[in-house]
């Protein structure tokens, strides 16, 4: 049993020690892709606006520049709200290999927001940069670095929800959608509000549904640091059920989690006007998206299926 656990340190820091740093994000494109996200010019993207159908452009823009090919016939994965409808934008990376390329790892977030808020000082635009083009920007940093290295046994589908806050809607017609479809899916990680750090935790992110898989540990694990932890006060306030993750879980009850830095706790602009991209902290930001990258290459290509629901 230690021979197994000294071959894995092994395995663990050759994976690190060979993560391409010329593939690494930078605070400069992470701070590009939020303040286009999060700029005036887009209104809140607001599901069902002229403004969303920027965003979504911009996204599909971003994943063909990548080499990320369209899931579906096209990027934009479409779904009715009453009279309105609504974008998903949905990429996949094949994986390398003949057998696990056929399991998908899904990493999500939602590039829509609420539009309008209350004014503040004549501004009523709720930019929603910390909620959730810092996500959205994650993903699309990790695209571009699986697609320039393909370095991903198992398949990776990338995808930036509308309708988020309108009730999960979107995450909610594409898990139903690829549940018919018998997708085989491996694992969800989901990425909303990561603009900004925590203070006095010893954890760069928690994790939702803590407890209800081994997704913290074996990330831990695959860092070779705590890198996740445990939220309170997101098991208080059920955030496992208030994000994209959720639907999916639902639909196919495997491991389906959301990464987060802000637990409502450390940052006050939360549906606020005042969410704008000039208080991210985008070091931070390209810090734990680099970070993350080497243990999503781990979960794409370990030989079983280590992630698994307690």
């Amino acid at each position: 049993m230690k021979k197994i656990y000294i071959v894995l340190l092994v395995v663990l820091l050759f994976n690190f020690k060979n993560f391409d740093r010329t593939s690494a994000t930078t605070e400069e494109e992470i701070k590009e892709m939020v303040s286009f996200l999060a700029s005036d010019d887009l209104k809140g993207r607001n599901t069902g606006t002229l403004e969303i159908s920027e965003a979504a452009k911009y996204i599909e823009d971003k994943f063909k520049s990548y080499g990320i090919k369209p899931y579906f016939e096209g990027y934009q994965d479409e779904f009715p709200i009453d009279s309105l409808k609504g974008f998903n934008v949905v990429g996949v990376l094949e994986g390398n290999d003949p057998k696990l390329k056929d399991e998908y790892v899904i990493l999500g977030a939602h590039y829509d927001h609420i539009g309008y808020g209350k004014k503040v000082e004549q501004d009523s635009i709720a930019n929603g940069a910390n909620d959730n083009a810092s996500g959205s920007a994650a993903v699309l940093a990790m695209a571009k670095h699986f697609a320039s290295e393909k370095t991903n046994k198992r398949s990776i589908m990338f995808v930036l929800f509308s309708a988020e806050e309108m009730g999960l809607l979107g995450s909610g017609h594409l898990a139903k959608k690829l549940k018919e479809e018998n997708f085989n899916l491996y694992t969800m990680l989901n990425f909303e509000m990561i603009g900004v750090p925590f203070t006095g935790r010893d954890y760069d992110v928690f994790v939702t549904g803590y407890d209800l898989s081994n997704v913290a540990e074996k990330l831990n694990n695959y860092n070779g640091s705590k890198f996740v932890g445990f939220s309170e006060i997101a098991k208080k306030y059920g955030l496992f059920r208030a994000s994209d993750n959720y639907p999916f879980y639902q639909e196919f009850k495997l491991p389906c989690h959301t990464l987060s830095s802000c637990d409502l706790t450390n940052y006050n602009f939360y549906h606020k006007v005042g969410d704008e991209a000039q208080l991210m902290d985008y070091k931070y930001m390209a810090s734990i998206i680099n970070k993350m990258m080497p243990v999503i290459e781990t979960v794409c290509n370990t030989p079983s299926q280590e992630i698994k629901m307690n």
